[in-house]
């Protein structure tokens, strides 16, 4: 009788996910841009134009000043998130997060935290908007964030997708520009869009 050889796993060998996260981590990408980590893919994007960053300002002044909680605001907080399948934890950056005052989600946090506390995050649409889209979406409804906004320039409108269930929102609310949009609590007051025409 012969005897049959069992390959045996190497134990201490790095997965294919684990030498990908360890690369994205030790990416150091040119001054103003932006790395994150999507569904195993490596983006890199470019720093924003003016009017993407029109419209954060106009979202920024708007919650600060309306929302019936007080919220804190980042503006490039890394969120590390859930990922599908056997892809390492994706490495996302909203243009927004907010969470509330209270919390001091922020203070003290790491590079890449985890999103406990987040209310909403917000993406407007650059130089891949399906990935604002698509992507980006799963990503925060598999990480039960209560709230994505999406600003979608090239549709001149924006998409609230709220109720997260696994990996995708069971409420959306459109608005093209121009038109009001309710914030549902903890915000709780009517978006001005026309600042976005």
């Amino acid at each position: 009788m012969s005897a049959v050889a069992h390959e045996q796993p190497i134990t201490g060998s790095p997965s294919q996910a684990d030498i990908l996260l360890e690369s994205f981590l030790s990416l150091h990408s040119p001054e103003g841009f932006r790395a994150e980590l999507i569904e195993g893919e490596i983006i890199v994007a470019p720093p924003p134009d003016g009017d993407h960053e029109d419209h954060i300002s106009h979202l920024i002044t708007q919650v600060i000043r309306r929302s019936k909680t007080d919220m804190s605001v980042s503006g490039g907080k890394g969120l590390r998130l859930v990922s599908g399948g056997l892809c390492p934890k994706n490495h996302v950056i909203p243009d927004l997060t907010f969470a509330p005052e209270e919390l001091r989600l922020f203070r003290g946090a790491p590079s890449w935290m985890e999103p406990d506390g987040v209310a909403m995050v917000v993406e407007v649409t650059s130089g891949k908007p399906d990935q604002d889209r698509i992507a980006k979406r799963h990503c925060y409804a598999r990480a039960a964030i209560p709230l994505y906004l999406l600003v979608d320039r090239e549709k001149a409108q924006l998409s609230l997708f709220g109720k997260p269930h696994r990996e995708e929102y069971t409420e959306v609310h459109l608005a093209a520009f121009g038109e009001p949009l309710a914030l549902p609590e903890p915000f709780d007051f009517d978006l001005d869009t026309k600042p976005f025409l």
